[in-house]
């Protein structure tokens, strides 16, 4: 038998074959979703956002999942192509002309991944900046402690039937620059939470301390670390932020949705990163105050302390950030 027969009879099998693989994929593929929402697929994988703030991420999101689903198809539709039109035992030969040196092909796969990077850069810039954008006065300004092995939570407020404070910062907040405090509520004694590993939500008994929010109005979180970088993570709130020893990160968000929602240090800390997890509890602002007041009644009132100190230089620098 010739050597060309040979290619030809070894490739029958394959082909015969290629179907029958299709589908036993397409079977897996399905068959491992049975249990899938539905509702859920046009989220790609993200959860339901609870914030005013988080459909902006997630519209990004999905566009970026738009964006490399048509790149991907265009690539791998002209694999495909080239593989089907150019194979050896359609064209007869075995080598087919190799182009070189053709200037518009090589100006088109230089200019498109351009376009492509600075149109994701551009919307990445816009939605970034609009999300770290900072209110004047927002309603309610929570420290967040971040340390080993669990988390702080100094809410910065007036409490009802607590004395109100001098005007002068409190030093355990000294860490967090003057252009931060500046916007804390005059007078704010402010009251605590803090956990430690084995804290539990006494709700649902999930692990870790809760952080409580008023639905309907904006939280500006100011993120502070004692010891490592950490990084603050509730899940469907869509976005995280590192908490930097010596450095304070600060968003904002407005909890749309009441429920209790997990949250969990998002960077490797050390040993027992795993167990710095945390619930967030949103309810109501009439709650909302009377948890503030709860905590003062326990004792927990004042600050703990928010962080490293801040060397005078990177003070200047966060200054020059304004």
């Amino acid at each position: 038998m010739s050597p060309n027969g040979s290619d030809r009879s070894s490739r029958r099998p394959m082909r015969r074959k290629l179907p029958q693989v299709l589908t036993a994929g397409l079977v897996l593929a399905t068959a491992s979703g049975c249990s899938y929402n539905w509702e859920d697929f046009p989220r790609l994988g993200m959860p339901t956002p609870v914030t005013e703030e988080a459909p902006r991420i997630l519209s990004l999101w999905q566009g970026s999942w738009a964006a490399a689903l048509v790149t991907g198809v265009l690539v791998w539709g002209l694999i495909l192509w080239s593989v089907f039109f150019h194979r050896r035992s359609r064209t007869k030969v075995e080598v087919p002309p190799q182009t070189r040196y053709n200037m518009p092909i090589e100006a088109l796969y230089t200019v498109v991944p351009l376009i492509i990077v600075s149109v994701l850069f551009y919307f990445t810039a816009r939605d970034e900046s609009k999300l770290l954008e900072l209110s004047d006065k927002p309603a309610h300004t929570v420290n967040v402690v971040g340390f080993q092995w669990s988390w702080g939570f100094n809410y910065i407020e007036k409490v009802d039937g607590q004395p109100a404070a001098g005007p002068e910062v409190p030093k355990e907040l000294n860490a967090i620059p003057d252009k931060f405090q500046k916007d804390f509520p005059e007078g704010a004694g402010g009251v605590y939470d803090v956990g430690i590993p084995g804290t539990r939500n006494p709700q649902n008994g999930n692990p870790g301390p809760t952080l409580w929010l008023p639905k309907g109005e904006k939280v500006r979180f100011v993120l502070t670390s004692r010891d490592v970088i950490h990084s603050f993570w509730v899940v469907p709130f869509l976005m995280k932020q590192d908490v930097i020893p010596g450095h304070t990160n600060v968003f904002e968000v407005t909890p749309n949705r009441e429920g209790t929602f997990m949250g969990k240090c998002a960077e490797l800390c050390g040993v027992d990163h795993s167990r710095m997890l945390f619930n967030v509890k949103v309810v109501s602002p009439e709650r909302y105050q009377q948890h503030l007041k709860e905590l003062a009644e326990k004792g927990q009132t004042g600050y703990v302390p928010a962080g490293i100190a801040q060397t005078d230089p990177a003070r200047n620098a966060e200054k020059n950030q304004l």
